[in-house]
């Protein structure tokens, strides 16, 4: 896959060069002199029209990377966490980069996302600005299928809701499932039979909704404190 833009680049050669094909710089002194020298094999100098091509017309910022296929995680080693966010047919790559890195940051164990069959990696990975290549990460296009599984092993399933419980208000169980619904639609038919427990944010001001991404940050924040 390429990815491109200096942050997720930079973040991509320091903690995961070893999944890393070939460095394409298109500016002089992009690179640290540090990772320049670790990567010099595999540096390649295009020009700036070469590179808006390969980023297909994306903000570059003077280097990209070839890098292998994300090794996604899987449901069995999931089992053995403790706090795992499942996504609910969300499929803007901007929101679901936002809510990985936020995830990551505040220290979900994984992530998984339903009701989608692919999603657009290599974005995903600029958009979450590289914290997908640290972050257990699979998807499952059966949410019934995720939720049916974490059930057997006891973790308590949680869902994002105007209509639930207020955050404040709630105890959260050691193993859990937070549930999020996509933008337009809310939480599926799917993804209600199977939830436990409903759970709101309050808000101060009469408005509709958070941004999927900004509401995630919130709950995971509450919900990761559990012993």
């Amino acid at each position: 896959m390429i990815i491109y833009g200096k942050q997720v680049c930079l973040h991509a050669l320091q903690k995961h060069s070893a999944n890393i094909k070939t460095v394409y710089i298109a500016k002089k002194g992009i690179l640290p002199q540090k990772l320049f020298e670790a990567n010099r094999d595999k540096i390649k100098f295009l020009e700036e029209r070469w590179a808006q091509k390969m980023a297909k017309g994306g903000n570059h910022q003077g280097i990209l990377l070839e890098m292998e296929a994300l090794e996604h995680s899987n449901l069995k080693s999931l089992k053995q966490e403790h706090f795992i966010l499942v996504l609910d047919a969300l499929t803007d790559t901007g929101n679901i980069g936002a809510i990985v890195r936020s995830a990551y940051a505040l220290g979900v164990d994984g992530v998984i996302a339903t009701g989608v069959k692919n999603l657009h990696i290599p974005a995903i990975v600029r958009t979450s600005s590289g914290t997908l290549l640290d972050m257990p990460f699979m998807i499952v296009p059966n949410i019934l299928d995720v939720l049916n599984e974490l059930k057997q092993v006891d973790f308590k399933v949680y869902g994002a809701s105007m209509e639930g419980e207020q955050l404040d208000k709630c105890q959260f169980d050691t193993k859990r499932v937070l549930v999020l619904g996509s933008e337009g639609e809310g939480l599926s038919k799917k993804a209600k039979s199977k939830i436990d427990e409903l759970v709101s944010i309050e808000m101060k001001h009469e408005f509709d909704s958070l941004n999927v991404s900004a509401a995630a940050s919130i709950l995971i924040h509450r919900m990761r404190n559990v012993n």
